[in-house]
């Protein structure tokens, strides 16, 4: 995949991200799957961001690094 690609590709999620509603229901359970989902998807976005920068060991430790900034944000604004 070519950067403009991958780049599109992160900015649709960005988007979409922005869908998610961090509503608390009556039982609990629905805000906790939305927990997980914003840390997961967090880690996802970051570690493909993390991808397109950088080569050889210095791209590893950028995608360990995006996916971990990223794990961490969409924690922050996911769960409460």
């Amino acid at each position: 995949m070519t950067k403009c690609t991958i780049g599109l590709i992160l900015l649709g999620c960005l988007a979409l991200s922005g869908c998610q509603s961090a509503a608390m229901s009556q039982g609990g359970r629905s805000n906790e799957f939305g927990c997980i989902a914003g840390t997961v998807g967090g880690a996802v976005v970051g570690g493909l961001a993390g991808a397109t920068i950088g080569s050889g060991t210095g791209q590893l430790w950028a995608v360990g690094g995006g996916a971990t900034l990223g794990a961490a944000g969409g924690s922050a604004l996911t769960c409460s």
